[in-house]
């Protein structure tokens, strides 16, 4: 059984561990790939987006796998004030993919969303990162693609 999570501050080491690994951030490698996330910057990111999250502006969530007691991936969304558009974030750490975590993932998120009062949900995945087949199982559309960017969309 898989459900979202609200990590608390000490639970931001799987963050970093997935972040780190290059196979899980290989969908991110035409934008640098992996992410550094030391652990002098957790305070501020866990103010911004677990402290101060209304749920309107932005939401975040990991993914608990509770048969296994073992975090898999993580859920989120923000209000991208520039395009007015909720932009959805899921990541499911390598080695717990190919096993339905993504499907159930973005399902949680869009439900989320949807009770949070989001009435759109958009994902800019890139061109050529497989998830785009996920995304369309699971309801959305392609707002519009590019050489570099598939734009999907849902409504909730």
């Amino acid at each position: 059984m898989i459900v979202p999570y609200k990590p608390k501050l000490e639970d931001l080491w799987f963050r970093e561990e997935f972040m780190n690994d290059p196979e899980t951030m290989s969908y991110n490698i035409a934008w640098g790939g992996t992410i550094p996330f030391p652990k002098e910057e957790w305070r501020d990111w866990y103010d911004r987006w677990i402290v101060h999250d209304d749920g309107n502006q932005r939401y975040y969530r990991y993914l608990l796998d509770k048969d296994r007691n073992e975090f898999v991936g993580e859920i989120a969304y923000h209000l991208d004030s520039e395009k007015n558009i909720y932009l959805a974030n899921i990541i499911i750490y390598s080695k717990y993919r190919g096993k339905s975590y993504g499907k159930r993932g973005l399902n949680l998120l869009c439900q989320a969303a949807k009770e949070n009062g989001c009435i759109e949900l958009y994902d800019d995945i890139a061109a050529d990162n497989p998830s785009v087949q996920l995304f369309l199982n699971m309801g959305f559309v392609v707002d519009y693609a590019t050489e570099e960017v598939v734009m999907m969309k849902k409504v909730l």
